[in-house]
């Protein structure tokens, strides 16, 4: 292996310490406490070295996004595999994405509810965040009709994540979430 292979390998490695850092690290006490002085005390780097990998603390978040639509995507994606039919999988990826919330809320936030200079809705979208949308849109496909599939897909996923924020937040009943899941794919599941 050749020095410059060595070092690319290293680099890379470092990176994904801080994200990891950085991901668990806000799990397990939010992101006000994820500061660069922080993680590199946590991976044991000088806070310079974190700085050759990210400009700050924004752009660790955005990475930590990044992997985060990547695991949604594999979670989406087996959801939609073992669904018998196109209305299950719909109701599967549905049931998956906030299960996925529920599970990992601060990762969540990174992905869709703080500030992160990351490009949606864009061509420049990072792949893993396409292919999170991706399998939202693929499994909507059979009920878009004559619709616009990025159009019913975003407003699927509107849908979504209106429910799942409202819910953790306290301003809907915990104990009607099913309820509303439910609802939500049988306007989105009808068949044409």
């Amino acid at each position: 292996m050749s020095i410059q292979a060595r070092r690319e390998r290293e680099r890379a490695e470092r990176e994904r310490a801080i994200v990891a850092a950085a991901r668990e690290l806000a799990e397990s006490e939010g992101w006000d406490a994820v500061t660069t002085r922080r993680l590199a005390a946590e991976i044991e780097y000088s806070q310079p070295v974190l700085y050759s990998h990210f400009k700050g603390k924004d752009a660790i978040m955005a990475a930590v996004a990044v992997e985060g639509c990547g695991d949604l995507a594999d979670e989406l994606a087996a959801a939609r595999a073992a669904a018998t039919d196109p209305r299950q999988a719909v109701a599967g990826i549905a049931t998956a994405y906030a299960a996925f919330a529920e599970r990992r809320p601060a990762l969540y936030d990174a992905m869709f509810n703080l500030a992160v200079e990351l490009p949606f809705a864009s061509r420049d979208v990072p792949v893993d965040l396409a292919r999170a949308f991706a399998e939202l849109a693929e499994t909507l496909r059979p009920f878009a009709g004559n619709d616009d599939l990025e159009a019913f897909t975003e407003t699927f996923w509107s849908g979504l994540h209106g429910l799942v924020t409202l819910m953790r937040s306290g301003r809907l009943r915990r104990e009607q979430h099913e309820q509303r899941l439910a609802l939500l794919v049988d306007r989105f599941a009808r068949p044409e």
